[in-house]
């Protein structure tokens, strides 16, 4: 592949809701370009972008995948998005290194959610998007509907670029408004010709709808334009690029990506309207000698910027970083700085990377992306560059995991892989997070959804021969007392020839309030034990408390204190008092009415207005308690609750479908609180018969 100068490059990613039809475009534009000699398909798996074999199995993209397609002089960068909502950490990354998007939409539906939040995200980092209508040719398809829909959603700026020639089964080809000219055929097989007469009237109606946007993001251009003179296609051009570049139009084409309809067009508005690493917004670094801001110049020959965006781990071809190229130039046989973690890298062979296929480069300038192997302390999020020159770009900005579940490994070998191969995937994933509960000593993996989690767990399996079996998350429940208790004995007697055991004590108990643990302390008088055994009593009842009194959950939020007891010359030790300690405990926490609590959390639930009441009675139903509701814009709601950490494990399931995906959540611990008398009841028999089970 040969280098292109800075100005000729588009990096753009292709994002929207999950079997939208991005894949088979990729794989059609990539044929269209000449990279492939033969189309691919989803349901064969046999395209370009998906080469997972868990890809291939689901038929859907689970990761980002790179595609450089060479058009017309040019070097379009196309990262083919993850569409699932449990791949959203994709749509992260990718829109991070990507200066425009192409937004594709399935012409028969309205908005999905998928559609929705890449939008969203481009809106938030103020990224140029144009709209690709796919699937043209299918039953149902209604592109003025759809056009009517973003329109009303997203306003004006939304502006149709192209005219469909027919619809569904008579789908043949689009009208380029921009250039007045009818694209026909499939794939490679294009002709260009006149308007369709049946079609002017849309054209010139299509036409002044564009001169107007054109015209209102150039002030010379408007004032042409309000004169009553019109622009001319170059005139639109350059107004429709401006207009694109500041967010202020939003053009909107056509095709079908299964028939290879309207895709040279889209390439040629991606290569005309879409900005150039150039004319994309620098970004700002910090110089972590002294804390001041650099502008990052998109130049090839200034200090060295790249930004890694992904990492795989791979246990055979190891791990595969992939880069974008803010200033400066990468080159193979090289070492480079990793500001992030002050460490000097080096640089053995790079190359672009097309699905799987790599093609070696001896650099990688300013505005591309690329990728090298085996780096060693480089993970996703960190910045490369000169050791004379160290700068740090913002750190990557990715959503919390919502969702976990408990995993146990299969064997002695799979634990002995398992934290190793945990820790591979996160570096590969940083949705993924995963981490071991001191209190319940489960390994616990948390991420975008059930089908993120299942992909994890192939992963281990396949990737690092790590095999787990799937176990209920274990709530996290407590015991504690509720009134004070005087003078309970603790006694340890035993003689069994030689020198005895003698261990006795009195304690006082007493409840504290919610999170203040256990104290212990001691008003021993008259020497009746030595205080050399009162450590071995307090070391009694803190074993005693851990094992639970009604189900087995550490008791906490109780003070004791060691008002008497006797000991005897030979025959006591620390051994014995801790028993007594440990006897003394139990019989006080069940005369002092133990309960069992459980965590509560706070929750946020940020919905629709339509949704609102449904979610609230879906909290409620949970045993929530709602804390109030508050506007956030954009009739959406943000509905705060109170609800039990049992009632919440699925909730991330649950929420989706109560919102067809649109729902999002938080959740953070705030207290704990005591278990209805049912719940508690359920609990003890739980443990009364895992205990029986465990005796047998």
């Amino acid at each position: 592949m040969k280098q292109y100068a800075i100005e000729q490059i588009r990096n753009v990613a292709l994002a929207g809701h999950g079997g939208a039809g991005k894949t088979t475009l990729a794989e059609h534009l990539l044929y269209l370009a000449g990279h492939i000699d033969r189309i691919g398909s989803v349901e064969a798996g046999t395209t370009v972008s998906d080469y997972d074999p868990d890809e291939i199995k689901r038929k859907i993209s689970l990761s980002t995948s790179l595609l450089p397609i060479e058009w017309q002089d040019h070097k379009i960068n196309l990262l083919d998005v993850p569409g699932y909502p449990d791949f959203i950490g994709e749509l992260y990354c990718a829109l991070r290194v990507v200066d425009a998007v192409v937004l594709v939409a399935p012409a028969q539906a309205d908005l999905e959610v998928g559609f929705e939040n890449a939008w969203e995200l481009c809106e938030e980092r103020k990224l140029p998007r144009l709209i690709f209508v796919n699937k043209m040719e299918r039953d149902g398809a209604d592109y003025e509907g759809l056009l009517n829909t973003l329109r009303a959603t997203y306003g004006n700026r939304v502006v149709p670029l192209q005219i469909p020639i027919g619809s569904q089964t008579q789908f043949s080809g689009v009208v380029d408004v921009l250039h007045q000219k009818a694209y026909r055929g499939k794939d490679r097989d294009i002709t260009a010709s006149e308007v369709p007469p049946e079609l002017e009237s849309k054209v010139a109606e299509a036409r002044e709808m564009l001169m107007e946007a054109a015209a209102e993001s150039d002030d010379a251009l408007l004032e042409k334009y309000l004169e009553g003179t019109p622009l001319t296609d170059d005139e639109l051009v350059h107004g429709f690029h401006e207009g694109l570049r500041s967010g202020r139009i939003v053009p909107v084409l056509c095709g079908s990506a299964a028939l290879g309809i309207g895709l040279a067009p889209l390439l040629q508005a991606i290569i005309e309207l879409a900005p150039s690493p150039v004319e994309a917004p620098k970004p700002v670094a910090r110089d972590p000698r002294n804390e001041s801001e650099i502008v990052v110049e998109p130049d090839p020959n200034a200090p060295l910027t790249a930004f890694v965006f992904k990492t795989t781990a791979d246990p055979f071809v190891g791990r595969l970083t992939f880069f974008r190229v803010y200033s400066g130039t990468i080159k193979a046989d090289s070492t480079v700085y990793n500001a992030n973690k002050e460490r000097e890298e080096r640089i053995g062979q790079l190359f672009y990377l097309r699905g799987k296929n790599q093609i070696a480069t001896s650099e990688v300038r300013a505005g591309d992306i690329g990728v090298v192997a085996k780096l060693q302390e480089t993970s996703t999020g960190h910045t490369l560059c000169d050791k004379a020159s160290p700068r740090i770009l913002p750190p990557m900005e990715l959503p919390e995991p919502i969702y976990t579940v408990a995993v146990v490994a299969k064997t002695k070998a799979d634990e002995d892989r398992l934290g190793p191969a945990l820790a591979r995937l996160h570096e590969e994933d940083p949705t993924f997070h995963y981490r071991r509960d001191p209190e319940t000593g489960q390994t616990l993996l948390s991420g975008m959804g059930d089908l993120h989690l299942e992909s994890i767990i192939e992963k281990l399996k396949r990737k690092f021969n790590t095999e787990v079996t799937v176990e209920e998350v274990r709530i996290p429940y407590r015991e504690t007392i509720t009134k004070p208790v005087q003078r309970v004995e603790g006694k340890f007697k035993r003689q069994t020839g030689g020198r005895g055991q003698y261990g006795h004590c009195f304690i006082n108990m007493e409840p504290l309030p919610r999170g203040a643990g256990i104290e212990f302390g001691e008003q021993i008088v008259g020497g009746a034990i030595p205080k050399n055994y009162i450590p071995a009593i307090e070391k009694g009842i803190r074993e005693s408390a851990e094992k639970g009194v009604l189900a087995g959950y550490p008791v906490t939020d109780f003070r004791v204190i060691v008002v008497d007891g006797s000991y005897h010359e030979v025959d006591s030790s620390d051994q014995a008092f801790r028993i007594a300690g440990s006897l003394a405990f139990q019989e006080a926490a069940q005369r002092a009415n133990p309960i069992i609590l459980e965590p509560i959390l706070e929750v946020e639930v940020d919905v629709p207005e339509a949704y609102t009441g449904d979610v609230m009675g879906d909290l409620n139903g949970r045993r929530g308690r709602i804390a109030g509701i508050e506007p956030l814009g954009g009739g959406r709601q943000r509905v705060r609750a109170h609800v039990p950490m049992s009632e919440m494990l699925r909730y991330a399931l649950e929420l989706r479908s109560i919102t067809r995906g649109r729902g999002r959540f938080r959740t953070r611990f705030s207290h704990y609180e005591e278990v209805p008398f049912n719940i508690a009841q359920t609990l003890i028999e739980k443990a009364r018969k895992e205990k029986e089970a465990q005796e047998h």
